[in-house]
C-alpha cells in the first residue's frame, strides 16, 4: 500500500520533529478545571489542521465546550471515513505524579519497571517505539489527535483517493453532554461511509482491536426504609422491619450468579450467532488475581446485560457497629445493557419489580403516616443514561477499515464484538453509518490516573492507520 509506506518513511525520516508537535500539544493543560484551557486546544488543533491542508474550524455551542470539526478532500467517487476523538482530559493532581502532567516527559521504559528520563531527539536522531511520553491527555485522547497532524504531514499535500471528515470533542471526559445537539448542527458536514472511533486502549496481549459495540448504561439506586430512629436489636429484631436484610434480599433476587438480570419484565436479548462467533475468538483476560467461572468465557458475557451491585451502606461495621435495626439501607446498581435494550424501560421495570415484592414506593424519606401504614417501603431512583450500540462483524461498510488496522499493525485485529463498558457510541447513530472503535494507545497507559503515558510505537500505529484509511 503506497500510502502507508510513505507514512512508514516520513515518520521514520522526522519522528523527533512529530514528537516534539505533540509535546506542543501535551503542554496546553485540557481539563475543565483550568479556565481557558480546552479553549487553547481547540485552536491550536485547528490552526495545525489548517497548516497541513485540511479544512477546519472550531465552533462552540453557548455553555459547551469548543469542538474541532473539519475535512481532508480525497478523490472523487472515493469512499468517506469519518474520524473522532476527544482533545479533553480527567483532572490531573500534579502532587500524585511522578512528572508534571502539562510537562510532557520521555522516558525509555515505563515507570514501573524503572523507566528513565531521556532527551527529547532533536533532529536526526533516532526514536525507540517503546519509549513513553508521560503526560495527561497522552494517551486518552489526544494521541489520537497527533496522529491524525501526522498522517496529514506524510502527505505533503498530495490529494488522497479517500476523504475524511473528522470531529474532535472538548468534553468527552465530562459525558458529551453537547453531542447530540452538536451532530445534528453538523450532519450534512459528518456524512461519512463509516466512522472510526479512536478511544480506549489496544488489547492487553499487544496486539490491534477493533470494537464492534458497547453497552448501554442506567443507573439506580434503591432506599429501603426501616423504623424511624435505630431500635435495639434484642428488644426489637424479632419485630421490627429490617432494611439491611429487605434489600439484600431484593437485590439478590435481581441477578443471577454472573450478574445477568432477573427483574420483571426485562427481556434478555440473544446475541446473533456472528457476535457469539466473534467473542470466542477473542483472546481472555488474562490473570486477574481470582479464578476464571464456569461457563461462557468474559466476551460472550459481555454481550448480555449486568446488574452491578457496586456498593450497599446500612448501619455501622466493625469496631463501630452497635447492635440494632437500621432504620434505612441504600443499595447503588449499574445495569449495563446491550443493544436494543432501552435504559429507560429498564430503569422503570426496577421500579415495577421493586412493587410487586410488596413494597411501597416513595419519592423521598416517608413520613409517620406512611411509616404506620406500610413495614414494606422503598425509594427507586433511576438515571438512564444511554443506549448500547452494536454494528455486526460483516457489516460490509467497515471491511475497508478492518484491512487498513491490519495493514497498519502488520497482523489481523482482535475483532471484539463488544465492549462490557459503557460509551455514548449511540449518538453517532444520527449520522447513520456504522461505527467501529479502534484504540491505539497500549494497554498499560494508565488512562485517566496519575502517570498516563502513551508508547511511541502507539502513535506510530495511529499515524500507520490513519493512512491506510486515506490510502
Amino acid at each position: 500500500m503506497q500510502a502507508l509506506d510513505e507514512s512508514r518513511r516520513y515518520r521514520e525520516t522526522v519522528g523527533p520533529a512529530i514528537l516534539a508537535s505533540f509535546a506542543e500539544l501535551l503542554s496546553i493543560p485540557n481539563t475543565t478545571a483550568m479556565p481557558g484551557g480546552i479553549d487553547r486546544n481547540a485552536i491550536w488543533i485547528r490552526d495545525e489542521l489548517m497548516r497541513r491542508g485540511a479544512r477546519a474550524a472550531v465552533t462552540q455551542i453557548p455553555g459547551a465546550a469548543p469542538l474541532v470539526f473539519g475535512r481532508v478532500d480525497g478523490e472523487p467517487g472515493g469512499p468517506t471515513v469519518g474520524y473522532y476523538a476527544h482533545f479533553d482530559g480527567q483532572p490531573a493532581d500534579e502532587l500524585d505524579w511522578t512528572d508534571p502532567p502539562f510537562s510532557p516527559t520521555l522516558r525509555d521504559g515505563p515507570l514501573e519497571e524503572g523507566g528513565a528520563v531521556v532527551p527529547w531527539p532533536g533532529p536526526g536522531d533516532p526514536v525507540d517505539p517503546d519509549w513513553r511520553i508521560y503526560a495527561r491527555g497522552s494517551a486518552d485522547d489526544r494521541g489520537a489527535v497527533a496522529a491524525l497532524l501526522g498522517a496529514l504531514d506524510a502527505r505533503q499535500g498530495r490529494r488522497p483517493r479517500a476523504s475524511l471528515v473528522f470531529l474532535l470533542e472538548g468534553e468527552e471526559e465530562v459525558g458529551s453532554p453537547h453531542l447530540p445537539e452538536y451532530l445534528r448542527l453538523l450532519a450534512d458536514r459528518l456524512r461519512a461511509d463509516a466512522w472510526v472511533i479512536c478511544d480506549g486502549p489496544v488489547h492487553h496481549s499487544g496486539r490491534p482491536q477493533v470494537v464492534f459495540g458497547v453497552r448501554g448504561m442506567a443507573d439506580v439506586e434503591i432506599t429501603v426504609y426501616g423504623p424511624a430512629a435505630d431500635l435495639h436489636s434484642g428488644h426489637y429484631g424479632n419485630w421490627a422491619p429490617n432494611p439491611a436484610a429487605l434489600l439484600t434480599d431484593l437485590v439478590a433476587g435481581m441477578r443471577d450468579e454472573h450478574g445477568v438480570p432477573t427483574i420483571d419484565g426485562v427481556e434478555v436479548p440473544d446475541p446473533s450467532p456472528e457476535a457469539l462467533a466473534a467473542a470466542a475468538e477473542v483472546p481472555g483476560p488474562g490473570d486477574l488475581g481470582f479464578p476464571a467461572p464456569e461457563g461462557p468465557g468474559l466476551w460472550e458475557r459481555n454481550l448480555r446485560p449486568l446488574l452491578n451491585v457496586r456498593g450497599i451502606r446500612s448501619g455501622d461495621v466493625g469496631e463501630a457497629s452497635r447492635n440494632v435495626v437500621p432504620r434505612e439501607a441504600t443499595a447503588s446498581l449499574d445495569l449495563r445493557l446491550p443493544a436494543p435494550m432501552s435504559p429507560v424501560a429498564v430503569v422503570e421495570a426496577v421500579r415495577s419489580h421493586v412493587a410487586a415484592r410488596g413494597f411501597h414506593l416513595v419519592d423521598g424519606p416517608p413520613d409517620t403516616a406512611t411509616r404506620a401504614a406500610h413495614r414494606r417501603i422503598a425509594r427507586v431512583s433511576g438515571r438512564p443514561a444511554y443506549p448500547g450500540v452494536r454494528t455486526e462483524p460483516g457489516d460490509p461498510a467497515v471491511a475497508g477499515i478492518l484491512e487498513a488496522v491490519e495493514a497498519a499493525a502488520g497482523e489481523a485485529p482482535v475483532l471484539v464484538p463488544s465492549f462490557g463498558s459503557s460509551v455514548p457510541l449511540h449518538h453517532f447513530e444520527a449520522l447513520g453509518a456504522p461505527a467501529v472503535i479502534v484504540p491505539m494507545a497500549n494497554h498499560d497507559n494508565h488512562q485517566h490516573g496519575p502517570d498516563e503515558n502513551l508508547k511511541v510505537a502507539g502513535l506510530w500505529y495511529g499515524i500507520d492507520l490513519i493512512a491506510a484509511l486515506l490510502g
